[in-house]
């Protein structure tokens, strides 16, 4: 079979081909970037505005070089559900604006590692954070919210008490069901929104069992302004959620070398810019009452199917989540009235996805297990915050409590910064071995 030719980064589109792509990108993101404020109590509508302006801002600040679209991180779920006291989807209205705080600290984290970066490359950032810390990381964040999804498919409200629901544990089967058939059975477009049309057909499933409020859809106007929530700082929360971003960054990381690898473009030169960006964009939405920002895997898998990468058609898709999430009420009920068991079901699969995820970072590094370093950061990392979550053991810090992710990166990186470097077992095509042997050859020349 031919292969479709490449539409490089930089190629400009007639807008009757650029606006149907545009969409797609638009549609891609839209499941996941959506979940994320229902499950931490925010706004799905601010959250779609957000991601739309801050893709728009990352665009700006990378000189519309880099394609790629923000969206909402579920690296953050945890923390600002500790910080806002979600319980059942509903988040304490007193306690969001801290939340919002914690995040916007959090985006200026990303601006702190830029200019590290900048100033002195990515090297040590490395060392703080190896693969062997952030791939367990990643693994508690999905595990961790397991729990959360499974709660949402089988009681009503999210809440266990009430006793198990089989209409709900219906549509959430469903919905699972038709999210793991689009990705599996489907080729092309379809393939890259399995979450999309997941959600779409266990709406449509929800609708027999009585689980489908429409009236506030029929209510709400077509035209309006967005319900904006000003962000509001206070230390402890600010230090439950900031930290987190550490991990994003290395995602971030991560996503980049991926699109370097698709485009055949180079582009770490423009790494701190690129951080720079998606920063700031969660800073701007977290202080509106958005989301967090990411650079989006599932943007990045349309771009590799299509073969597509004109950074132009990230510039229209931005402005169509701006527009259609900040001022177009009627679709933010829309998205309010999806019922709790379609989103559980959604979620089974893509927590897992999360949790898979840091189990393939790990083995795509290459790390040596039988050596103690490695073993036991993993160990203590996995344990803690997987026993945390699972358990619902929460540690009180002053207003709030310590989710176990956050406790668990903290151990982590202690951990890391005082066990012995000579058992960590790097693997030996590892970039970082291979530095070291060049490190030590050179010594012992020099000594010669």
């Amino acid at each position: 079979m031919t292969q479709r030719p490449i539409v490089p980064t930089d190629a400009k589109l007639p807008l009757v081909q650029v606006i149907p792509l545009a969409l797609q990108h638009l549609m891609a993101m839209f499941g996941a970037t959506v979940l994320v404020p229902i499950l931490t109590g925010l706004d799905p509508s601010v959250a779609i505005m957000t991601s739309g302006a801050g893709t728009i801002l990352y665009l700006v600040l990378t000189r519309g070089k880099i394609p790629s679209f923000l969206g909402s991180s579920f690296a953050f779920i945890a923390p600002i559900a500790a910080v806002a006291a979600v319980v059942d989807g509903k988040a304490d209205p007193a306690k969001v604006p801290y939340a919002l705080g914690g995040l916007v600290v959090a985006g200026l984290v990303y601006v702190v590692v830029a200019a590290i970066i900048k100033a002195f490359g990515t090297k040590w950032l490395y060392r703080l954070l190896p693969p062997a810390l952030v791939g367990a990381v990643v693994i508690i964040i999905g595990l961790g919210l397991a729990g959360i999804a499974l709660k949402m498919s089988l009681f009503p409200y999210a809440n266990p008490e009430l006793g198990l629901d089989w209409n709900l544990v219906a549509v959430a089967a469903i919905t699972l069901g038709a999210s793991i058939a689009f990705s599996s059975y489907f080729k092309g477009f379809i393939a890259t929104i399995p979450i999309l049309l997941g959600i779409v057909v266990g709406y449509i499933a929800a609708i027999p069992f009585g689980l489908v409020d429409f009236q506030p859809v029929l209510d709400a106007a077509w035209i309006g302004l967005p319900t904006l929530t000003i962000a509001k700082f206070e230390f402890s929360a600010i230090m439950l959620i900031a930290p987190v971003a550490l991990v994003v960054i290395i995602e971030h990381i991560g996503h980049l070398l991926v699109i370097n690898e698709i485009t055949g473009k180079d582009f770490n030169p423009m790494l701190p810019q690129s951080l720079v960006g998606d920063g700031l964009a969660t800073s701007l939405s977290a202080l509106v009452g958005g989301t967090p920002s990411t650079t989006y895997a599932e943007n990045i898998g349309v771009m590799a199917v299509t073969r597509v990468y004109a950074v132009q058609m990230f510039w229209y898709a931005g402005a169509f989540a701006f527009v259609i999430g900040g001022f177009v009420p009627k679709l933010g009920f829309l998205i309010r009235s999806i019922p709790t068991p379609v989103m559980g079901g959604v979620s089974i699969l893509l927590f897992g996805l999360i949790a898979s995820s840091g189990l393939r970072m790990l083995v795509d590094s290459g790390i040596d297990y039988s050596h103690s370093r490695n073993l036991i950061l993993s160990s203590v990392v996995l344990v803690l915050g997987i026993g945390m979550e699972v358990a619902e053991i929460k540690i009180p810090v002053g207003e709030y409590v310590v989710p176990g992710m956050a406790l668990a990166t903290l151990v982590g990186v202690i951990l890391n910064l005082i066990l012995p470097r000579e058992s960590k077992g790097l693997a030996v095509d590892s970039p970082d071995f291979r530095g070291e042997m060049a490190e030590e050859a050179a010594q012992a020349t020099a000594s010669e």
